[in-house]
């Protein structure tokens, strides 16, 4: 009977989630809503110096914004809960007892100052102290001390740990579902830490296994930096005895910095200006890192972006909504190499869901930052606008520099509009062009602007010329919207008065 497929976003509070690490749950997410299955959310919090309060909160809200729904979790519950494994700390310590039974694990009980003299042994003699096979039944282990004296020493208070006897020249083959068979041999790895009475606490390597098998796992999709501990969970496995319910393996190619070599980094993104958060941090010391909430995305852009960086639907579509990722989405379709970031086409994401937003929608969410302007408007008027400016913005806050003078008459010109259209022979054309417009029956955009089509082409006068001093007049510069528009959208008496301004301030 095929297992019911669950995978789980295994996040550590230990900072603000990276687009990275977004792009992991999204992962996950899409493959169980494509298959069926569970999404899983635990918190991966053992490490106690590296915790940073805030962090899981942050987490929880960076998913929600996105759209990431957990179905078990530290806020939903769920059959295996609790979902934080500091709340799990009783459960591990039987297991990591359980492999040294069984003869997979020791205990050891070097203490820190005593492997650092080692490591300054071995670099002397320029080599590399690694804790495996050719040392381990020469330290001060239960490997080499009497089952009398480790327990001597456990009662009496000796800090230990208990480490993973790794096979000595094994070779372990493992299958990834993105990058095919790995083999590797035992020889190139070291006996990690599982457990360390110091704080009564697992380490990542045990807790993730002991739970991913509890949880009943089937699919463990992450990042590439994990793939250099698939042996040691490989033969976890075993050494439990679970290797017929172990999970499949996915391992996530690398987001790379826009330029350069090297994975994404906040560097990257203060240096060149862009975000590399889902939304804005602020650390308990202050520091703070803006987020692509914060700067104007769409989650629904951040989204899509991010499923493209290091997958593909082998078409040419670049547009999907959740829905549709999840219809098309395959782990055989995610790449094995690196995925680059381009900035710009996060920011072009963005423009694309922008003009597929209703009027509508988009008016609701200016209309604060008209606020914001100390404007007013008759939120019918907005709608308009923002229908004539869409095409033209990347993020909503964009509106306003674009459409600013349809509630605020300019104060300034744009100094090189007025050197090039603002003199004697223009200035008499506006004039008598104020006239037209004082005496029109229908101040429309679709009357006003074959009337003074006409009147240009039958004085032959330049339409350049002419419309250029007149967007002056009417928007300060000579760029914007159809000026027609403009026109009709503040009113007769309001166009005409900014004509009259202009003709007071520029003509001197």
């Amino acid at each position: 009977m095929e297992r019911r497929v669950r995978v789980r976003f295994a996040p550590s509070p230990t900072g603000p989630l990276h687009m990275g690490g977004v792009r992991t749950a999204l992962y996950n997410y899409l493959f169980a809503r494509k298959h069926g299955g569970d999404f899983i959310l635990r918190i991966e919090d053992t490490d106690s110096h590296r915790f940073v309060p805030g962090a899981e909160a942050y987490i929880l809200e960076s998913l929600r914004w996105c759209g990431i729904t957990i179905d078990e979790g530290v806020v939903e519950g769920g059959p295996h809960a609790p979902y934080r494994q500091s709340e799990r700390r009783e459960i591990y310590l039987k297991y990591a007892l359980a492999l040294v039974e069984s003869g997979h694990a020791y205990y050891a009980f070097d203490t820190p100052a005593e492997l650092d003299t080692l490591r300054t042994e071995y670099e002397s003699r320029g080599e590399t102290f690694s804790y495996n096979h050719s040392v381990r039944e020469q330290l001060n282990t239960s490997l080499r001390l009497s089952s009398e004296e480790v327990k001597a020493r456990i009662e009496n208070g000796d800090q230990w740990v208990i480490r993973f006897k790794m096979p000595a020249n094994e070779e372990v083959h493992m299958h990834d579902l993105i990058r095919g068979d790995v083999t590797v041999n035992t020889s190139t790895l070291d006996d990690k830490v599982l457990y360390k009475s110091a704080d009564s606490l697992p380490t990542y390597h045990l807790a993730n296994i002991v739970d991913d098998h509890l949880m009943e796992i089937t699919h463990v999709i992450r990042g590439e930096e994990w793939l250099p501990s698939l042996p040691l969970h490989y033969l976890l496995y075993r050494a439990f005895g679970w290797s017929d319910s172990q999970p499949a393996f996915a391992h996530l190619p690398l987001l790379l910095k826009p330029t350069g070599k090297g994975k994404l980094s906040k560097r990257d993104g203060d240096k060149m200006g862009f975000p590399v958060f889902p939304l804005q941090w602020t650390s308990p010391e202050g520091e703070t890192a803006h987020g692509y909430r914060e700067d104007g995305y769409f989650p629904e852009a951040f989204v899509n972006m991010l499923a493209l960086l290091g997958w593909n639907p082998g078409t040419d579509q670049e547009i999907f909504s959740m829905d549709e990722l999840i219809s098309l989405f395959s782990l055989e379709r995610v790449g094995k190499s690196g995925a680059r970031f381009n900035p710009e086409k996060a920011r072009w994401f963005n423009a694309q869901y922008l003009r597929h937003k209703s009027d509508a929608e988009l008016t609701a969410l200016f209309m604060p930052i008209l606020a914001e302007h100390e404007v007013t408007a008759d939120p019918n008027i907005v709608e308009r606008i923002v229908g004539l400016l869409k095409e033209r913005a990347t993020f909503v806050r964009d509106l306003w520099d674009l459409s600013w003078f349809f509630f605020k008459a300019p104060t300034e010109y744009d100094a090189k509009g007025v050197k090039k259209f603002w003199h004697e022979e223009n200035i008499a054309k506006l004039r008598e062009l104020r006239a037209i417009l004082a005496a029109a029956t229908d101040f429309t955009a679709t009357a006003l602007e074959p009337m003074v089509h006409d009147w240009i082409v039958s004085h032959e006068y330049s339409m350049g010329q002419v419309m250029n001093a007149f967007r002056l007049a009417m928007v300060g510069q000579s760029s914007g919207p159809a000026i027609f528009e403009i026109c009709e959208i503040v009113g007769r008496d309001e166009t005409l008065a900014r004509i009259d301004r202009a003709l007071d301030s520029l003509t001197q």
